[in-house]
């Protein structure tokens, strides 16, 4: 018996190794396939990262040249003048645009950097609100109240990024309309919320201080 079943056992191993390899022959160009997709997957990356990395790399070259000026007005020009297709290096450019004008006193040319960022549709909602809140505390009084109260009210929907310092300044805005209950009850809500900082407690704490009211009382 052993030898007939010695033959059978071989013959269904034979019979297994050529539907194995006529598996390989129909179907071996599906492995090859994935292999070449992963390695080409894995060279696009490092092209993207790389290509990214230039990119930062030059950006931040252009920027550095753009400061070398020792004018205010040459360097908000020269910033203004950053081209970029990537709408961060954007953001950060606008930004850069408008602090250097406040820096020489240029309010108009800052109003116009943030104006510009918050009417970009490219631009990522966390830079949009905060040229906008930029923008709103840079205007002051010069710009009604009531419009600076409805900018922030939109920034200081649950779930903005910059919601606690929006609700910071709405009140700033109420003590200057003499909505003094509103006020205190905005900046109380301020200390409740889990976003804030303790920077911005303390000093919303100071604020309450200055208008008689404890910050720890409920």
């Amino acid at each position: 018996m052993s030898n007939p079943d010695s033959f059978i056992d071989e013959v269904t191993e034979e019979v297994r190794r050529d539907k194995l390899f006529g598996f390989f022959r129909r179907f071996g160009w599906i492995p090859v396939l994935a292999v070449v997709a992963i390695v080409a997957g894995a060279a696009w990356n490092e092209f993207q990262k790389s290509r990214a990395q230039t990119a930062a790399q030059a950006f931040g070259d252009t920027v550095l040249t753009a400061l070398e000026s020792e004018d205010d007005a040459a360097r908000t020009a020269a910033l203004a003048k950053i081209a970029t297709d990537d709408p961060h290096h954007a953001a950060i450019a606008g930004f850069m645009i408008a602090a250097n004008a406040v820096a020489g006193k240029d309010q108009p040319a800052a109003l116009a950097a943030l104006d510009a960022m918050i009417a970009d549709a490219s631009l990522a909602s966390p830079y949009h609100d905060l040229a906008l809140l930029k923008r709103v505390m840079l205007a002051g009084a010069a710009m009604p109240a009531a419009e600076r109260i409805a900018a922030l009210d939109d920034l200081a929907t649950p779930g903005r990024p910059f919601r606690p310092m929006a609700m910071e300044q709405k009140a700033m805005v109420q003590i200057e309309t003499g909505e003094r209950a509103a006020a205190i009850t905005g900046l109380q809500a301020v200390l409740q919320e889990p976003l804030a900082s303790e920077s911005l407690k303390s000093r919303v704490g100071q604020i309450l201080a200055a208008l008689g009211v404890d910050p720890k009382a409920g």
